[in-house]
């Protein structure tokens, strides 16, 4: 029996950063926005996992839990069948999200004033957690391609490496917020240069799962085993299911020594128990959603490939980025002429629209918008009579 990928949920008055907080963390005023920021679904979770949810709270108790056999089995399992990826059980460190592993990372590895590379437009978070531990954000521009959307600048980038002589480069593949998939020969050549100058790679891989048809994705644990000892690749269930607030990810650390340390790090901050209904919603996830997620697959890329022609046919002020995975949509708005600021207020004063603004990934997202399509058709026909009202204007 298919999901039911139309349904309205009403998320409102949950709790929802999504729904309920868009003024706390957008500053945008004006009311009955459509959010289109946070990048989270408004589908229910697989069916598999709610059941195995309800199972374990009808248990009834609650003490100290640890990841089992069938926990690292279902994690390893998946990433072979999805992406003929072998994971040892031995390289898998759980934590309670990849944002808070990242920033452990760059406190284990670096020093306070050293420089930490990012691809721009970056992740917001990745320059929260680089500045507030005290190091120097350096920026690799992505440059833009009619093709794929964006191409990798690595001769720029082995310019900073030269220059600054970074300890660390974060890495995000599938791209947040292009949705940039790197190829195998991208990310050997990147990898070439991390050894050349003795860079270690943060992967952050949590949108692996997220691909548009066609797309594949190639993590940095597929390429040679002579670089483990300078790559750690970070994933979770949460992007994949729906499972955000549930809070628990897995960072992948083929070098020993390397993992012994993190293993160090979380103990020294505490962070060495684990959550029951996490490990069990995952462990689900992994074993039973996958037909979940191949239909889910065929609806996001249905709902792009809409959102994409109606762009197309009626809104030529806008561009609609190339993209091979994620349930992202990243969009040139700079054929409107506007600010940033006034450029967030047409979103929401005229289209009423609570976009991600582009600024927010630092400047190379100067006068663009994220929208997230993970969700019912119906909300782009409502984003879509939105963004024609600025037409009209």
């Amino acid at each position: 029996m298919k999901n039911n990928f139309d349904q309205v949920i009403n998320r409102c008055a949950t709790g929802s950063v999504k729904w309920d907080f868009i003024d706390r963390y957008q500053n945008m005023q004006t009311d009955n926005l459509l959010p289109m920021w946070v990048s989270d679904y408004d589908f229910a979770c697989p069916p598999n996992v709610l059941e195995a949810l309800h199972r374990r709270v009808d248990h009834g108790v609650f003490g100290y839990s640890e990841r089992d056999e069938k926990y690292y089995t279902a994690l390893t399992s998946w990433f072979e069948r999805r992406h003929q990826l072998l994971i040892r059980p031995e390289w898998v460190c759980s934590i309670e999200g990849v944002v808070p592993g990242l920033s452990l990372l760059v406190q284990m590895l670096s020093q306070v004033g050293d420089c930490v590379v990012v691809q721009g437009p970056y992740y917001g978070s990745f320059a929260k957690i680089i500045k507030l531990n005290q190091r120097n954000l350096v920026e690799n521009p992505l440059q833009e391609d009619p093709d794929m959307g964006y191409v990798m600048d690595l001769a720029q980038l082995e310019e900073l490496f030269s220059k600054n002589r970074p300890p660390l480069f974060i890495l995000c593949n599938p791209h947040n917020p292009t949705g940039r998939c790197w190829s195998k020969v991208e990310l050997t050549k990147l990898l070439a240069l991390c050894e050349k100058y003795d860079v270690t790679v943060l992967s952050d891989e949590i949108w692996a799962d997220l691909l548009l048809p066609g797309s594949t994705f190639t993590s940095v644990l597929h390429l040679e085993s002579r670089w483990h000892s300078r790559v750690i690749a970070a994933t979770s269930a949460s992007k994949t299911f729906g499972l955000s607030s549930l809070r628990i990810s897995n960072f992948l650390i083929p070098d020993a020594e390397l993992k012994a340390c993190f293993i160090e790090r979380l103990n020294a901050h505490g962070l060495d128990v684990f959550n029951a209904l996490s490990m069990e919603a995952a462990t689900a996830a992994y074993n039973g959603a996958e037909q979940w997620l191949d239909e889910l697959l065929d609806y996001l890329a249905a709902n792009r490939d809409w959102f994409v022609l109606q762009v197309e046919n009626n809104l030529p002020w806008l561009r609609v980025i190339p993209a091979q995975g994620t349930y992202l949509i990243w969009i040139d708005c700079r054929a409107l002429g506007l600010s940033d600021d006034e450029l967030k207020n047409v979103m929401t004063e005229i289209a009423g629209i609570a976009p991600s603004m582009g600024s927010g990934f630092g400047p190379a997202g100067s006068g663009f918008i994220r929208l997230n399509l993970g969700c019912p058709r119906s909300y782009l026909e409502q984003a879509i009579k939105g963004l024609l009202r600025i037409g009209a204007q």
